[in-house]
């Protein structure tokens, strides 16, 4: 095992106490900040850091230092006073490490943010753009059916005036035919006319 890291078995052995007692120091919140669970071939063993083996040897210590099991012990009250400072500043520094992954997180969620406003305002210009090109195209589809529209209603004008250009043109055709055949008809009268009277006068 680490040195940084002590189990149950070896903690009671070295402040020569049983195991039961190491585990009434071992508290929820104690397992919390100072215990975590390794795994070795295949074994899950409960394990307790350094901060947390620096605390119960000193609650160990304190509590033999009255009784009659004393812990042989070489550290003098400068020691200890040294050893809870070392503890704190190991606590410290892991809140520290704590706060800088919130930090890290915090930084890493604003930027998830700021990329999501970007692709929604980019979403939206995509949008605007959309719009604005089919209103244009349906104005153009409007503006293409009236065109037809209006070439379909000068289309009949157009026949119509065709078709009376057509018939003033018959009319004209026909009045000449009838100034001809008058003029014929004339002709064929005076001819007639002069045959009756030569016939007159022969008779």
């Amino acid at each position: 095992m680490s040195e940084n890291l002590k189990t149950i078995k070896e903690l009671a052995d070295e402040f020569n106490v049983s195991k039961q007692a190491v585990r009434k120091r071992l508290t929820e919140e104690f397992r919390a900040n100072h215990a975590e669970t390794v795994t070795s071939n295949g074994v899950k063993t409960l394990v307790v850091t350094y901060t947390g083996y620096m605390l119960l040897k000193q609650h160990f210590t304190t509590s033999n230092a009255t009784g009659n099991n004393k812990v042989t012990d070489t550290s003098n009250p400068t020691t200890g006073d040294l050893s809870v400072v070392k503890i704190l500043e190991q606590q410290l520094f892991v809140k520290d490490k704590q706060l800088e992954n919130k930090d890290s997180q915090i930084s890493q969620m604003q930027n998830l943010l700021d990329q999501q406003q970007r692709l929604a305002l980019q979403d939206k210009k995509l949008l605007e753009e959309y719009k604005a090109e089919n209103d244009s195209l349906k104005a153009l589809k409007m503006a293409s059916k009236d065109t037809k529209e209006e070439q379909a209603n000068n289309q009949p004008n157009q026949e119509e005036t065709d078709l009376k250009f057509e018939i003033r043109a018959l009319h004209e055709e026909l009045n000449e035919q009838k100034i001809h055949s008058q003029e014929e008809r004339e002709k064929l009268r005076e001819e007639l006319t002069k045959h009756k009277k030569w016939y007159q006068f022969w008779k």
